[in-house]
């Protein structure tokens, strides 16, 4: 196993849809997935995208922790799961504000709406089907991952710019998001 150079915004990879991988079961895909979880777990990351690793495929690793779930239906923990070849599919329309992070945006933080509830699918490592309903931070995690397969970084996706900050300055002076989303909702 090697840890692998994270891309940075910026960089084309990032920028590029990436494609499908014919055979799961390929002796490359499960060193490349073997060198993406320790480069995950390195950098203290949740998920990670293979173009984030210079490597223009449609597969994802993640895991849910116990300490990122909600309350919500269908957030649950999850060990963790690797996905070949993704497909996200929203189960109805409500969306969710909340903030994320990015191991190829270092030091920042931003807020992005993400829907709460999905249905997802991809094959497994042994080319087996994965098909799981998520919502929550499970839910925000996955489709977090997976616009990265389609070239999209979570600041593409923000609807207010201003709750664009740098981790240190979010620690010097928090945002209450809920305080603020108020005094911004028209009266």
């Amino acid at each position: 196993m090697a840890l692998l150079k994270i891309a940075r915004m910026g960089n084309p990879v990032l920028r590029s849809r990436a494609a499908a991988i014919d055979d799961p079961g390929a002796s490359w895909v499960r060193r490349l997935v073997d060198d993406m979880v320790e480069t995950m777990e390195d950098a203290g990351g949740t998920g990670l995208a293979a173009p984030q690793v210079h490597m223009p495929w449609r597969l994802v690793v993640f895991r849910v922790g116990p300490e990122r779930l909600t309350d919500l239906p269908g957030d649950t923990e999850q060990q963790l799961t690797v996905l070949i070849n993704p497909v996200i599919e929203r189960i109805g329309h409500e969306c969710a504000l909340d903030w994320e992070g990015c191991l190829s945006v270092p030091g920042l933080r931003g807020v992005v709406p993400r829907h709460l509830r999905i249905r997802y699918r991809g094959r497994g490592l042994d080319g087996g089907t994965i098909e799981r309903d998520a919502a929550g931070f499970h839910a925000r995690v996955v489709q977090h991952e997976c616009d990265h397969l389609d070239g999209i970084l979570y600041p593409q996706r923000m609807t207010d710019h201003r709750l664009l900050a740098f981790v240190e300055e979010l620690q010097r002076h928090p945002i209450d998001l809920a305080a603020f989303l108020a005094e911004q909702a028209p009266r």
